[in-house]
């Protein structure tokens, strides 16, 4: 073989090495969002669906056809085998961030930093309110699902392929970190947060080798952090169902980037990745 072939090619298969895959991807990511930012330069949408049409499209497609044509693998080899245990993964990541949220917005209550005004119904229909949380629900599943699909999907997993675990993990949580840097009111301390966050979500990849877990608690935390506590989801905010003020040392409230930017992150962390242990453990042993 020669040495271009050595440097380009894997040794044990006729594909590209991992790190030109995931250059290929990035580089069909580009050309894909350009068609999705043009279009939006056009058409007023709200945040939420720029979010899907913007990010979630481009991502989706590129990952599909990187993966079918670089890395020569199904879609599904990703982790993202249909079955019984796929629903109840997301189920259980969906409730393991509400008890994650739920842990956040009561320690800022009580030390309070965090006050309870009143609730949305109570400044709106019940009707409206319903169909603003619904709204919600629809965007926040659709980015639960692409930025686990590249992150912990074909990033991770790539990185893991051409070094090994902890440098997939770490580097892939990173850049996830840095994704995140674009979104308002973004700081250091808050690339940090998303970083470990993103390390958190590996782990539950990891214990399971498929994506739903982290797929449910990525949706579950967006969910039930924003629309439901009414705090600001990685810097965007939502209209929550409780209507609350908070004011507390940025250091551990986080601010206006909300909570994933501040140190109250590290026990909901903590408390999260103990739960995917528990419900999670001996599960790959048996397989």
């Amino acid at each position: 073989m020669s040495l271009f072939k050595k440097v380009l090619l894997s040794p044990d298969e006729p594909r590209l090495r991992a790190g030109w895959r995931l250059l290929a991807q990035l580089l069909l990511l580009l050309f894909v969002s350009l068609p999705a930012a043009i279009l939006l330069v056009f058409w007023t949408a709200g945040i939420g669906f720029a979010l899907i049409i913007g990010n979630g499209v481009p991502i989706v497609v590129s990952v599909f056809i990187a993966r079918r044509i670089f890395d020569r693998r199904s879609f599904r080899s990703l982790g993202l085998h249909l079955n019984r245990q796929a629903g109840r993964d997301v189920l259980l990541g969906v409730g393991i961030a509400v008890l994650q949220t739920s842990l956040v917005f009561f320690l800022e209550l009580a030390f309070g930093w965090l006050k309870v005004e009143g609730f949305a119904w109570q400044q709106q229909s019940p009707l409206i309110v319903l169909q603003g949380f619904l709204l919600w629900l629809v965007i926040f599943i659709a980015v639960g699902f692409y930025e686990e699909l590249l992150s912990r999907g074909y990033q991770l997993q790539n990185l893991e392929e051409g070094l090994n675990t902890f440098w997939g993990v770490l580097l892939s949580s990173m850049v996830f970190g840095v994704f995140h840097f674009l979104n308002p009111n973004a700081n250091w301390l808050s690339a940090v947060g998303i970083t470990l966050s993103g390390i958190f979500l590996a782990y539950a990849y990891l214990a399971t080798r498929q994506l739903w877990l982290p797929i449910g608690l990525h949706i579950g935390w967006n969910l039930f952090l924003g629309p439901v506590f009414g705090f600001p989801v990685s810097g965007l905010e939502s209209s929550g169902l409780i209507k609350a003020v908070v004011d507390g040392p940025l250091l551990f409230t986080g601010g206006e980037f909300g909570p994933e930017a501040g140190l109250l992150l590290l026990p909901a962390l903590g408390v999260g990745a103990l739960l995917v242990w528990l419900v999670t453990r001996g599960r790959l042993g048996h397989e």
